[in-house]
């Protein structure tokens, strides 16, 4: 990768929906060599996937769930038992296998508590855990889903 991938990666993670000919108008390349490069980057997997970003609260999404998890179980089924419930379950937005003392980290986004506290049920219903605690965001200070590309190794 080089420079010019940059640029279309920084530009693409602001707006996915940049044709290939204005993403060439703005980084000075012509509309082919541009596509192929996109291409390219999507074929080695750096850009997974366009999607569109929608408004949590527009939604009735207000309300965001940090979830740690404990475990007693680590064995293989109980984690295929996990996934599957955790997959299963739309307001699951997130999840992280964490180091230290907790074992799991998941971001929940529900209109309420009454609704977390259905999401809650169906986990726990679906799945054995040591310990589950949740923590609401009360304000969100910084949300991006734009990675830094700054560390990027260019050729």
């Amino acid at each position: 990768m080089d420079k010019l991938d940059r640029k279309i990666l920084e530009l693409l993670q602001k707006d996915g929906g940049l044709t290939a000919a204005e993403l060439a108008e703005r980084i000075g390349l012509s509309k082919a060599p541009c596509w192929r490069r996109i291409k390219r980057l999507q074929e080695d997997g750096v850009i997974k996937q366009s999607v569109a970003l929608l408004d949590a609260r527009s939604l009735n999404l207000g309300t965001t769930v940090f979830v740690t998890l404990k475990t007693a179980n680590h064995s293989e089924a109980w984690f295929e038992r996990f996934v599957k419930a955790v997959r299963d379950i739309p307001e699951v937005v997130e999840i992280h296998r964490m180091s230290g003392d907790v074992d799991y980290l998941m971001r929940i986004v529900v209109p309420d508590i009454d609704a977390y506290d259905v999401v809650y049920k169906r986990l726990i219903a679906a799945v054995e855990f040591k310990d589950v605690s949740a923590s609401f965001s009360l304000e969100t200070i910084k949300y991006t889903t734009a990675l830094p590309l700054s560390y990027m190794k260019l050729d």
